[in-house]
């Protein structure tokens, strides 16, 4: 096969670190890390943030991701063969063996940990649970259509970490961190339906679950439309928890225009600009909502 078939969002290069980077997809880890660095910036409200807690939820939430992204390509890794869209990742193909891939993610399982503990004992105690959230989703799709929910989920705890990494305490209203966490869920899982709009018929053939397989994609669509609605009213409800200003919601409506325009550029008939809604549009949002909520925190 091609180099013009690898999937977008792919580096050229034959070294460890180019191997590294797209295995796991790490340009994506944009996608949430400012969503959790929000988190951080709520709970600053509440208990002071230094530059080592910072920095250990930066690791942190670097080394869960890596850790999921590295444990689904395991698993996945005989139906990646069959698909001609993720035939060329690195399992597949053979640039990467199993035993390589399995260690580098229990080395991440215990980089998480360790920045779990170096940033306060309730974090430590969670470690192990968030580790099996993010690892559950891989085998998800086997059984249900909701895997992209399972996928939300695990990306949507990140804002609650960072506050409680500052904090060490649950919040004030107690449904603001739930409601940071539906903000992330609904987010992800939105554009998850988007991304798995190109495997709809290879999904039914082989057996795994997802929106677009059982619904098709002019339902996807609307499920996609739906659950970024639900992320716009969380992202709305979360301002009113942490009692945030006029920054706070311009970002969100800041948020909501890049979410109609991502709806924009995916049509059911027309999925050619799906790669430019997926990563560059979510990336831009994810930033983009993180400057405003921190320069309400930094001016106002």
């Amino acid at each position: 096969m091609s180099a013009a078939a690898r999937e977008g969002q792919t580096y050229h290069g034959t070294s460890r670190l180019v191997r590294y980077v797209n295995f796991v997809k790490l340009p994506h880890t944009v996608f949430a890390l400012p969503f959790a660095l929000v988190g951080v910036v709520l709970a600053s409200r509440v208990a002071p943030v230094t530059a080592s807690i910072v920095l250990w939820v930066i690791v942190a939430f670097t080394a869960a991701r890596f850790a999921a992204m590295g444990f689904n390509r395991i698993a996945d890794r005989h139906y990646d063969a069959l698909n001609p869209r993720t035939a060329m990742r690195e399992l597949p193909r053979g640039v990467m063996t199993v035993g390589e891939a399995t260690v580098s993610v229990v080395m991440a399982c215990t980089v998480f940990v360790f920045a779990a503990w170096r940033i306060n004992p309730l974090c430590l105690k969670l470690s192990p649970v968030a580790l099996a959230i993010v690892l559950f989703y891989s085998y998800t799709k086997r059984f249900t259509r909701w895997a992209h929910v399972a996928l939300g989920l695990g990306t949507g705890i990140a804002p609650a970490g960072g506050y409680l990494a500052v904090t060490g305490a649950w919040s004030h209203p107690w449904w603001l961190l739930p409601v940071l966490v539906l903000v992330v869920l609904t987010w992800i899982g939105g554009f998850d339906v988007l991304y798995a709009l190109p495997d709809a018929e290879f999904d039914r053939a082989h057996g795994l679950h997802s929106v677009p397989a059982s619904m098709g994609i002019a339902r996807a669509l609307w499920v996609s439309r739906t659950m970024h609605s639900l992320t716009v009213l969380a992202l709305a409800a979360a301002g009113v928890a942490s009692h945030s200003g006029v920054l706070f919601f311009t970002g969100i409506a800041v948020a909501a225009g890049i979410l109609a325009w991502e709806h924009s550029l995916v049509k059911a008939n027309d999925l050619s600009k799906l790669d430019a809604a997926f990563f560059s549009v979510n990336g831009i949002l994810s930033v983009t909502f993180f400057l405003f909520v921190l320069a309400e925190r930094v001016f106002l």
